[in-house]
This record gives structure tokens, C-alpha cells and sequence, in this order.
């Protein structure tokens, strides 16, 4: 109960401050957790990211004051953060279908996002494999990319952009090459980590655990400091990938608001596993604290 109040209190002040710069800090400050840790709880409950989720409400509010009212476009595009009116009016053609000017026509049909507010659901009990884990630091090394976690498709895109960074990893010769620095055969499992988290884009890296010898020539080395773990797998599949989706929806949105315990911020891994049989399981590690007072 306490984490949807404080939930709501934090929409409330999204509200409240449509028509101002709404500062992400103060935010997740009312939702007691870190701007990070709210940000990405919120685009697994919600779906969309909370820049789009404001940009939505903002677009909402306009129309019904250029329907309501004889405002200026010019006004109402400074009022809802727009630099200019041109700017103003692409975005809300773009939601809306139509110009600004023409939201006043008699019968003319726009889209209304509606205030966003969190409640419990009730939904048949399926159960959240986890365990807690203190790891000591470790270094990994491999080749890595930036991700793109930005624009109205955000919470999606990364599940987009990472499988075709696999899929060029494997088909180039990578992925062997990685496998074969460490002495893993051809069938060796990698692994993944995701760092190094820059607002709206991370990077995200393919690789595994450096060897004794050293760092291979052509790859990165990352340094990954001690941490504590909240470790989740997703179970047994023959292509090692299905579950990791839904996994991370249900990290995110089931087991953060549900725990006592927080995102620190710090490297996650995606770590892949070969159970035999033609059968493999991945896990996700998040580096958790205790939230203050549990």
C-alpha cells in the first residue's frame, strides 16, 4: 500500500507541473527510489516510457484548451514546453492527426490520453524464482554497443536493437572469437551486460569472464566492482532467449515494487547457461541495496 501511494503522489506531482518543467529528480524523490530505478519500473508497468507518458498528457491537455478556448497555438506551445510553434504543431499532428488549428472544426476527432493512476490487480498467483547473492568484483571483456532507449518506441527498441547486435556478433565471427580466448568449444555460452547508463541509452556488452592470461588484442575489458545480486532465472528453453522479455517486465514490475530491496546502480548481466539436452537457461542479475529501513 505504501509503494502506491507513494506511486500516485509521484503522478500527481507529473500532473501538477504538465505546464512546467517537470524535474525526473524530484519525481522519483516522491517515489522514494533513485531516478534510474523509477524511470525503468515505470516503462515495464506502464509500457511507455514516463518522457512519452508526459508528452502524451501535455498533447492531451493542449487539445482540449485549443477546443475550449480561443488561445493562441503560439501560447499554448510555450506553455507546454515547445520552443516554437512549428515544433508544437509536427508533435501534435503526429498524436492528433490534424493541425492545431483545425482541433476548433466542429466533429473533428483527437486522441485523449487519460491521467495515468496505479492500483492493485489481482491476477492468479505465479510464482518469481530469485535468490540474493554477494558477489565479489570481476572483470569481463568482449566487444559492445550503445542502445537506444529514446523516442515514443523506447520500450521496446532495446529488444530490437540487442537481438540484431547478437545476430551480427555470431554471423561476423565474434562470438567464436570470444569463445576461443577463453577455450569454451564451439557451443560455449557467453554472456552479457548492460552498463554504463546514460539517460535514454546504455551500453550494453557481449562477452565473458577475463581469463588469467589476460585481455585478447582486439576486445574490452569492463572492471565490475563487489556487488549484491537479486538473481532470476528464466528457466529451461531450447533456444536459450524465450522468457528474457517477460523476465525483465516481471522484474520490474512485479518483484521491485513488491521488495525490499532497490536498483543500485551498477553493471547487469544477462548470463547464458547450457543445462544439456539441448537445453539452456539464462538468468538476470541486478545489482540491488536494501531499501532504507528494511
Amino acid at each position: 500500500m505504501d509503494w502506491l501511494k507513494r506511486m500516485n503522489n509521484a503522478m500527481e506531482y507529473v500532473e501538477t507541473h504538465l505546464s512546467e518543467e517537470i524535474d525526473f529528480d524530484q519525481v522519483a524523490k516522491i517515489a522514494y527510489c533513485s531516478t534510474y530505478h523509477f524511470q525503468r519500473m515505470f516503462s515495464f508497468i506502464t509500457s511507455v516510457p514516463l518522457s512519452e507518458y508526459i508528452r502524451r498528457r501535455r498533447l492531451t491537455l493542449a487539445a482540449f484548451e485549443l477546443q475550449q478556448s480561443d488561445v493562441k497555438v503560439i501560447d499554448t506551445a510555450l506553455k507546454y514546453g515547445y520552443e516554437s510553434p512549428e515544433a508544437f504543431s509536427r508533435a501534435f499532428k503526429k498524436m492528433h492527426g490534424v493541425m492545431p488549428m483545425s482541433a476548433r472544426e466542429k466533429g473533428i476527432a483527437l486522441k485523449a490520453y487519460p491521467r495515468l493512476s496505479f492500483h492493485i490487480s489481482i491476477r492468479g498467483d505465479v510464482e518469481m524464482n530469485y535468490k540474493i547473492e554477494e558477489k565479489q568484483g570481476f572483470e569481463m571483456f568482449g566487444v559492445s554497443t550503445v542502445i537506444n532507449a529514446a523516442g515514443e518506441d523506447s520500450f521496446e527498441q532495446p529488444f530490437v536493437e540487442i537481438p540484431a547486435f547478437w545476430t551480427k556478433v555470431v554471423s561476423d565471427g565474434t562470438a567464436d572469437r570470444i569463445r576461443a580466448a577463453v577455450g569454451l568449444g564451439g557451443n560455449g555460452q557467453i554472456h552479457a551486460v548492460l552498463y554504463n547508463h546514460q539517460g535514454e541509452k546504455f551500453s550494453y556488452m557481449i562477452g565473458y569472464f577475463l581469463p588469467q592470461s589476460g585481455l585478447p588484442g582486439e576486445f574490452e575489458k569492463l572492471q565490475i566492482p563487489p556487488q549484491m545480486y537479486a538473481i532470476f532465472p528464466t528457466g529451461l528453453y531450447p533456444d536459450g532467449q524465450s522468457g528474457i522479455h517477460e523476465l525483465w517486465r516481471r522484474i520490474w514490475g512485479e518483484w521491485f515494487p513488491s521488495s525490499n530491496y532497490e536498483f543500485a546502480n551498477g553493471p547487469e548481466f544477462e548470463m547464458t547457461y547450457d543445462r544439456g539436452n539441448n537445453m539452456y537457461e539464462m538468468e538476470v542479475w541486478i545489482p540491488v541495496v536494501k531499501k532504507p529501513g528494511a
